[in-house]
């Protein structure tokens, strides 16, 4: 187990701090960044999007955007990174939560806007593409977008069902199928078939 880092005590303030050294205003260049790791910070970003410091919740949305801000991940770990240092950290699920959708009816068809609990706003479409991984013990699927670098955002509950609403059928490879269509790009979510045996 790697170490833990051993300043936890000193607090988020003190850890804000260092951080702001390095980041500006949106996401901090860290892919270029191959600092020597320093161990690992009881941060935890839990399931519903919720970030965790010594077990409490942060509330501060200002400090939660300026980590998110330096967050890289690498394999199946995550971490909080500057040039000088790179500190490990708990995720849960995703990193982020997409939380606000907005459609855009253009020429050459729809554009979906997302908002993340960070506020970044990202189209979905060839650079932020969706995803849908099975979910066992429903039988049904969660939805993400990509965020950046291999960070994504879970779509909510809600904002899947609003999701869901604007999908339409596509033949693809043959078979088709029912997505969601975005920035000239199509996401497949299931066969159609399978929603025609459902209504």
């Amino acid at each position: 187990m790697a170490k833990q880092r051993q300043d936890n005590t000193a607090g988020l303030d003190g850890i804000a701090a260092s951080l702001r050294q390095t980041a500006g205003r949106g996401p901090a260049p860290v892919e270029r960044w191959n600092p020597p790791f320093c161990g690992d910070l009881d941060i935890r970003i839990a399931a519903d999007g919720t970030w965790y410091y010594l077990g409490s919740p942060i509330g501060r949305a200002p400090l939660v955007r300026l980590f998110a801000s330096v967050l890289k991940r690498e394999g199946d770990r995550y971490f909080l990174v500057t040039p000088v240092e790179k500190i490990g950290i708990v995720v849960e699920d995703a990193p982020f939560l997409a939380v606000e959708m907005l459609r855009e009816d253009t020429v050459s068809g729809p554009r979906l806007h997302f908002r993340t609990n960070v506020d970044d706003w990202i189209v979905c479409g060839p650079e932020h593409p969706l995803r849908f991984e099975p979910e066992h013990h429903s039988g049904g699927v969660k939805p993400y977008i990509h965020v950046r670098r291999d960070l994504w955002a879970k779509v909510t509950r809600a904002l899947f069902f609003d999701l869901v609403e604007l999908g339409v059928e596509r033949d693809l490879g043959g078979q088709r199928m029912f997505g969601i269509a975005s920035a000239g790009s199509f996401f497949p979510l299931t066969r159609a078939e399978v929603l025609r045996d459902l209504s």
